[in-house]
């Protein structure tokens, strides 16, 4: 007779649980209208603007610079002088 007892309140239980978990899980209709100043319709407040991000940095990468080629210069007579060699 106990497990009889046992029986009718697991399942007496087990139903009263469903059923509460299937309130708490059912869709609920999000028409909340409570505004932070008062009451209001919804759709009474204008949206946020729209988050725009800034534009990119603008950078500019410098010309690339090549040397110039050096030449090698013999000795040489300039003006009456003895220039030895050397790189332009």
């Amino acid at each position: 007779m106990s497990s009889s007892v046992s029986r009718k309140i697991a399942v007496t239980c087990t139903a009263l649980g469903l059923a509460a978990i299937g309130i708490a899980a059912s869709a609920n209709p999000a028409d909340a209208q409570w505004r932070p100043y008062g009451w209001g319709p919804p759709g009474y407040y204008p949206p946020p603007p729209p988050v725009v991000a800034p534009p990119p940095p603008v950078y500019y990468a410098p010309p690339a610079y090549y040397a110039p080629p050096r030449v090698w210069v013999p000795a040489h007579w300039r003006n009456g002088y003895w220039v030895p060699g050397h790189w332009s």
